[in-house]
């Protein structure tokens, strides 16, 4: 989508987070008589939001609007109006996986489409919400369910271990609102102590047009394998854009890092006519995690075999 998600890969050696585990003790008390339950406090109420986090949304929800009245941010998944054919589908993949869209490293600097090799999770991937300070009680209800249904999807359409879960997670999304930067950046420097300059600047400065994002980590001695994926996404935008964004920022974490102008239907497309994963992207997702295509490889490597999965998926030569 148009200026709403960005995928930039970052080289770093991770050391995975150890987990702390609650272990049970027996017990040697009598039983005693329960006592009443006690009524939690309801959650505080989010600081009220300060002028430009205010404005923000102004700007996001006229934006959205302009969106829908011109038909565009479409729902449907594509339909009749929308066909692809194998062949499509084929050079839709290759122009999605094996070129950067930006600069490895390089922030926000545009690649000029520079050709990359095959990018994905060779281990499971964990996945965690985290909502800023600001963030009203509504959206963290909303929102956390739209990623445990999304999460689900995911983990069907790559037949990949992707789960929702606060267990030692490798792949955070962050919903934080603009009253929220300063955590932000504590929050990342948490997650990535080896964060380089350049990737933390993005977190720090991130400009309007920037609608959401996802930084990738490639493990130690494996520049083509994830280990690690931090997302972030505007609390200020309204509901469908943050939806949208949600769709957008996992599945590129997942290693569809490009845009096509050729993709439709599909939210690799800088053309904002759909806002939610389709058809034809679940296919890529399944193509993208079948076992004949591994890390590492090149889009010449690859092509033979992209051609037979598109082929399987979509049926016909061309």
């Amino acid at each position: 989508m148009m200026m709403t998600r960005r995928l930039l890969s970052a080289m770093a050696a991770l050391a995975m987070l150890a987990g702390c585990d609650m272990i049970d003790q027996p017990s040697t008390l009598k039983p005693q008589a329960r006592p009443a339950a006690a009524v939690s406090p309801p959650p505080p109420e989010p600081p009220e939001r300060s002028p430009g986090s205010r404005a923000l949304g102004t700007y996001y929800a006229a934006f959205q609007a302009d969106l829908l009245a011109q038909g565009l941010l479409r729902t449907d998944g594509g339909g009749i109006d929308t066909p692809f054919t194998a062949r499509e589908l084929a050079e839709n993949f290759e122009q999605i996986v094996f070129y950067d869209e930006y600069v490895r490293g390089g922030g926000l600097r545009g690649s000029g489409g520079a050709p990359a090799r095959l990018r994905r999770w060779p281990g499971p991937v964990r996945i965690a919400v985290e909502f800023g300070p600001s963030v009203p009680e509504a959206i963290r209800a909303t929102d956390g369910a739209t990623v445990r249904e999304y999460t689900t999807r995911l983990a069907r359409l790559t037949g990949h271990p992707i789960s929702l879960t606060p267990a030692r997670p490798n792949f955070h999304v962050l919903v934080m609102g603009e009253d929220d930067r300063d955590h932000v950046v504590r929050r990342v420097r948490q997650l990535v102590p080896d964060i380089s300059a350049t990737s933390l600047s993005i977190f720090q400065r991130l400009p309007r047009a920037i609608h959401c994002l996802v930084v990738a980590f490639s493990q130690d001695g494996g520049a083509h394998s994830y280990a690690r994926a931090i997302a972030l996404v505007r609390a200020e935008h309204p509901d469908l854009v943050r939806q949208s964004c949600y769709h957008e920022e996992m599945a590129q974490g997942l290693g569809l890092a490009n845009d096509s102008p050729r993709a439709r239907p599909s939210i690799f497309n800088d053309d904002d006519e759909f806002a939610l994963l389709t058809t034809h992207d679940e296919m890529l997702l399944k193509m993208l995690y079948d076992p004949r295509l591994s890390p590492g490889m090149s889009a010449d490597e690859a092509r033979p075999i992209v051609r037979d999965l598109a082929r399987e998926l979509v049926g016909g030569e061309g």
